[in-house]
């Protein structure tokens, strides 16, 4: 309850943004007005193809399940490479978090559907990919940054590795592993738009009509949604953030 008193002039802004976004998504044909105001040469205002609370939830489900693989695999490298077993392996990881994210996501895509073809598959693997080296970074220092002080009281109170790894170590690095997931999400949120040119959905379509028929309405009625989602998804985790900072002290 504490918790909760403490985090309440927090989580109130960002539960009515929430509310927001779900009213912006659901109501976009209220912004025809301001649209013709900011457009009027655009040969059509409002992108009507599909409703924007069923992309939204397409543009969801290509976040939630190609990130929640990112965190797991990301998680478990980065465990693996900071344990004496795995050790030889951290320059690689060390490496690939580097070097990874500088191969655009539009080449990640095209490498992915000849491999399983268009749709959600090839854009789910590539999302995954590009969201996986904020997790893995951000494990390996969490893990690699919690004080030898900490494991030696680990180690005097008669624990094993593996307790002193998911009682101490895990607790300790938390807030910086959360930082990593809070990157991989945001990035995949943004990211997750290219979807839409193979066929995966989600609010890329919108701006990539906007784009196909120069009509900067529909691609500022996709921007928008998607900014806001990105927002609202940063906010929440950023909340999460601070909460494990809390526990880990």
């Amino acid at each position: 309850m504490a918790i909760v008193r403490t985090r309440l002039p927090r989580i109130l802004p960002l539960g009515l943004a929430s509310c927001a976004l779900l009213l912006l998504a659901g109501n976009m044909h209220r912004l025809e007005t301001p649209l013709a105001f900011l457009f009027p040469h655009a040969p059509s205002l409002l992108y009507d193809r599909s409703p924007f609370m069923s992309l939204l939830l397409e543009h969801l489900v290509l976040v939630l399940m190609s990130s929640g693989l990112a965190v797991a695999v990301g998680c478990c490298l980065g465990i693996t490479v900071t344990r004496p077993a795995g050790r030889d392996f951290l320059p690689v990881a060390d490496a690939l978090a580097s070097v990874g994210q500088t191969f655009p996501p539009v080449a990640v895509l095209a490498l992915a559907v000849p491999m399983v073809g268009f749709g959600t598959e090839p854009t789910i693997i590539a999302l995954f990919i590009y969201g996986l080296f904020p997790v893995l970074r951000n494990t390996v220092t969490g893990l690699e940054g919690v004080p030898e002080g900490i494991r030696d009281a680990a180690r005097g109170m008669g624990m094993t590795q593996w307790q002193a790894l998911a009682q101490v170590e895990l607790r300790t690095a938390m807030p910086m592993i959360m930082a990593g997931v809070r990157t991989s999400v945001v990035i995949n949120i943004g990211t997750a738009t290219l979807g839409a040119t193979i066929g995966a959905g989600g609010l890329g379509e919108p701006i990539l009509a906007g784009l196909a028929t120069r009509n900067p309405a529909f691609v500022l009625q996709g921007a928008l949604v998607v900014g806001c989602l990105a927002v609202v998804v940063d906010g929440w985790l950023g909340l999460a953030q601070a909460t494990l900072g809390e526990h880990a002290r």
